[in-house]
């Protein structure tokens, strides 16, 4: 693995090497951890790597890289970078011959994403988006239940993702991560939404299947002198009749990491908790039975996502995200040896689930700013 950005100071850099190591299928060989090439140079020297393989630029790594032997080269490139900066080194590696990982959101406005789309499939390189929640066990059984029709027909979907962090106006108190997230020409047109209440949108997808049709949003900069949205509330239609709502926000003050997800069908409802993420609940009028990785039968989608036996020993957010990089180094292996992936191990986020994101901040935006009731989600 390459990495772009994730030098000294970097908070999601070290998630991504964490999650990356977890399971010893991927080595850190390579690195342009910063604009500045000091901070990637000292950067290297903390990741112990060689100095010939540290770069000042994300240009000068793909395309010294790409000189060396295959066998010597990097596999992959992981982007690691603010949002503004994830479009240009995920064209140029994908055009190099370099599949990519790529934090979310996958690009800084939905052009961008459109042409990565394009990239993505003109090359037919893999790419994965870190939407990390995806890789939780428990919620890969839930699609499952889903899949499987034990909701029925889905009726009603409620996603939340509450924190509060920015609850003050951290940004002027010299907080990198602040800084960067509440400013547009970094993080992009949306602030709160676009930063975690991507993540609803992209759990509640991915859990029922459905794709969201249209959606009445109600987005508000609470903080005073901020310049994007730090609360947001959204209405929301799915393609089969369901109904939704979907909440986050970064002012509300006193919470953490609080996503959850509510899923009603005809049949019966699940639900399910970031902060206690081992535990999904699948009930009805009749029953309620309580799913835990590692008890009782389970799906071997969940199964295939859970490490430690015997039950109770807790995976969590580092473990989630390893999965998609396990994941990914699985179905990428299988590729270079022209073997078909195990379709256990292609279940990770990809360019379209990007191109979803970034629309639904676009659409969150034309709703926001309309007097019309409803807004069209298009991609």
């Amino acid at each position: 693995m390459g990495m772009i950005g994730g030098g000294r100071g970097s908070f999601i850099g070290a998630v991504h090497r964490m999650a990356a190591a977890i399971d010893g299928q991927i080595e850190l060989v390579c690195g342009a951890f910063s604009s500045d090439p000091e901070n990637s140079r000292l950067s290297g020297q903390d990741f112990f790597l060689p100095a010939n393989r540290v770069y000042s630029s994300f240009e000068e790594m793909i395309r010294k890289e790409k000189e060396l032997p295959e066998g010597e080269r990097m596999d992959f490139v992981s982007i690691v970078t603010p949002n503004h900066m994830h479009f240009p080194p995920a064209k140029l590696a994908l055009e190099n011959g370099f599949p990519v990982v790529c934090d979310k959101p996958m690009t800084l406005n939905l052009a961008e994403a459109r042409q990565l789309v394009q990239v993505v499939e003109r090359t037919g390189l893999l790419f994965c988006l870190t939407h990390n929640y995806t890789g939780y066990p428990m919620v890969k059984e839930a699609r499952e239940l889903v899949r499987k029709g034990k909701l029925g027909k889905i009726r009603k979907v409620i996603a939340e993702y509450p924190q509060g962090w920015l609850s003050t106006f951290l940004e002027g108190t010299g907080n990198k991560q602040a800084a960067w997230r509440t400013d547009p020409a970094r993080s992009g047109a949306a602030g709160c939404m676009g930063d975690i209440g991507t993540h609803a949108e992209n759990l509640a997808e991915y859990i029922t299947g459905l794709r969201i049709s249209e959606l009445c949003a109600d987005l508000t900069t609470f903080v005073e002198g901020r310049q994007l949205d730090d609360d947001g509330n959204v209405l929301l239609h799915f393609e089969n009749g369901a109904k939704g709502v979907l909440h986050a926000s970064q002012i509300a003050n006193g919470e953490e990491n609080s996503l959850s997800i509510r899923v009603y069908g005809e049949l019966g409802g699940l639900e399910w908790h970031q902060m206690e993420p081992n535990t999904l609940i699948y009930k009805s009028q009749s029953f309620r039975h309580v799913l835990r990785p590692g008890v009782g039968e389970l799906s071997d989608a969940a199964k295939a996502h859970y490490r430690i036996p015997p039950p109770g020993h807790p995976e969590g957010y580092l473990e989630a995200f390893g999965n998609l990089y396990r994941n990914f180094a699985f179905t990428l292996r299988s590729r270079l040896k022209g073997e078909t992936p195990n379709p256990l191990y292609t279940d990770f986020p990809g360019a379209h689930d990007g191109l979803r994101g970034l629309a639904f901040i676009e659409t969150l935006i034309q709703s926001n700013n309309s007097d019309r009731k409803w807004t069209k989600f298009v991609e």
